[in-house]
C-alpha cells in the first residue's frame, strides 16, 4: 500500500524518467493528493519555474500502480508551448509584459479541445459559468457527478496554462437542486461550489474572493423550494428559497504581488485609463437582477459581467469564456474594449452569438473584428452561460 506522499512522489518520479526522460528536469510535481472517490493519489505535473504552471495529471493506485495520465504527447506539446512563449515573450524588453496577440474569436468545438491550441498569455481574464450538473432531466450529459467533474477538471487545467502569471480566473456557480423523481424520493442539492473550489485548487489557483450575486426576493419560487413549508409549517421541513449564487474569484498562482502586473505592463496609458472611476462595491454582496436571453435559459446579466471586467482587467487584455453560452462576454467586452475568446459547443448558441456579435460591431463607430471558427472535434451540446 501506497500511505506516504514521498512514495508517491518516488512512484511518478519513475513514471517520469521514463516516459519523459529528455524533460524530467523541466518538470516538477504539484502536491500530491487523495481523491477518495476512487481510492487513488493525485498529482499534477507543473513547469519548473513556471509559476505553478500544471501541463497534467498522474494518477497512482493505492497498490503503487500507475492508473492513468495525461497522454505523454500532449504533455510534451504543452511542456513546449510554455517554455517557448516564456522566451519569446514573456520578459522581454526590460521585463514588461506583452500578452499573446490573439485577436476577438467565437468558436464552436469543445473547451477542453480548443484550448490545447492556443499559448501562454492568451488570456488576462476568465469569467465562465459552468454547465449545469443535470439541471434538467433533458439537458443529462453525464453518466454520474465524478465525470461532470473530471469533465471541469480538464477544461480548468488547459485555461490554467494559457492564463498569464497572477491573473484572475472568476466563476459564477451555485449549488443544483435535483427534484425528486417520486414522492417516495427526497429532492437533493448538490454544492457544486466546495467541490469546484477543490478542484481549482489543485490544479494551481489561489482562492482570492467570494462576491455574493444577490438576486431579487421571489426569483428562486419558481424552483418550488420552500414550498412545503409555507403550506404546512412544521419543523424539519424548512428550506430557504436560493436567492444567492457564488461569484468565486481566484488567481493563477505565483510568487509575484498583485502590483507586479500593474509595474511590468507593456502599455502604461491603458493602465491608467483603466482605473476605476467614482463608486465602487465596497463589500462582497452585490444585488443585480438576474438576465434574459431570447435565445438562452440561463444568461449572466451585462451588468454582474461590467463589474468583473473593470476591477479584474486592464483595457485590451483579452477575456475568456470557455461555456460562453449567449455570448455575454464578448458583448460587455466589446462595450469595455477588451479582446475576447469565446469557446461554445452547441450550434444553436454559436449561431445566435455569431449573429449578435456581427450586428453589434457593425453598429459601432470603432472598429471591431470578429473571427468565427468551427473546431474539427466538436460534438454535444453545452448549456452554460
Amino acid at each position: 500500500m501506497v500511505n506516504t506522499v514521498k512514495d508517491v512522489r518516488e512512484i511518478v518520479n519513475k513514471w517520469i524518467d521514463i516516459h519523459l526522460h529528455e524533460y524530467s528536469n523541466k518538470i516538477s510535481q504539484g502536491l500530491p493528493e487523495i481523491d477518495d472517490r476512487y481510492n487513488l493519489w493525485r498529482v499534477s505535473l507543473v513547469v519548473k519555474n513556471g509559476a505553478s504552471s500544471s501541463i497534467g495529471e498522474v494518477k497512482v493506485s493505492m497498490n503503487g500502480e500507475i492508473a492513468e495520465h495525461t497522454e505523454v504527447g500532449l504533455l510534451v506539446k504543452r511542456l513546449k508551448k510554455f517554455i517557448d512563449q516564456k522566451e519569446i515573450v514573456r520578459e522581454k524588453i526590460a521585463g514588461l509584459f506583452y500578452p499573446a496577440p490573439i485577436p476577438n474569436k467565437v468558436i464552436l468545438g469543445d473547451a477542453a479541445i480548443v484550448l490545447d491550441e492556443f499559448p501562454p498569455d492568451t488570456a488576462q481574464l476568465i469569467i465562465t459559468s459552468p454547465p449545469y450538473f443535470n439541471a434538467k432531466p433533458q439537458y443529462s450529459e453525464y453518466i454520474d457527478y465524478q465525470e461532470y467533474l473530471d469533465f471541469l477538471r480538464k477544461v480548468f487545467v488547459r485555461c490554467h496554462t494559457i492564463l498569464s502569471e497572477g491573473r484572475f480566473f472568476i466563476i459564477n456557480v451555485s449549488p443544483v437542486l435535483i427534484r425528486r423523481t417520486s414522492r417516495s424520493n427526497s429532492s437533493k442539492r448538490i454544492p457544486i461550489p466546495f467541490d469546484i473550489h477543490r478542484i481549482m485548487d489543485t490544479t494551481g489557483f489561489e482562492f482570492i474572493d467570494d462576491i455574493i450575486w444577490v438576486k431579487p426576493e421571489g426569483a428562486g419560487w419558481n424552483t418550488g423550494r420552500g414550498r412545503r413549508f409555507a403550506a404546512d409549517r412544521q419543523p424539519l421541513q424548512y428550506k430557504p428559497v436560493p436567492v444567492t449564487e457564488y461569484v468565486l474569484v481566484y488567481r493563477k498562482k505565483t510568487n509575484k504581488l498583485i502590483d507586479w502586473n500593474i509595474r511590468k505592463h507593456h502599455d502604461k496609458r491603458l493602465v491608467e485609463e483603466s482605473k476605476i472611476k467614482g463608486q465602487y462595491d465596497i463589500t462582497n454582496v452585490w444585488h443585480i437582477p438576474p438576465g434574459h436571453h431570447k435565445d438562452h435559459p440561463a444568461v449572466f446579466p451585462n451588468e454582474l459581467i461590467r463589474r468583473l471586467i473593470k476591477y479584474y482587467s486592464f483595457i485590451d487584455d483579452l477575456v475568456l469564456d470557455p461555456f460562453a453560452g449567449s455570448g455575454t462576454i464578448g458583448r460587455v467586452s466589446i462595450e469595455m474594449e477588451r479582446r475576447f475568446l469565446l469557446i461554445e459547443n452547441n450550434p444553436r448558441f454559436f449561431k445566435a452569438m455569431k449573429k449578435e456579435l456581427i450586428s453589434l460591431s457593425s453598429n459601432l463607430i470603432r472598429n471591431v473584428r470578429v473571427d468565427f471558427d468551427i473546431n474539427e472535434g466538436f460534438k454535444g451540446d453545452s448549456n452554460g452561460d
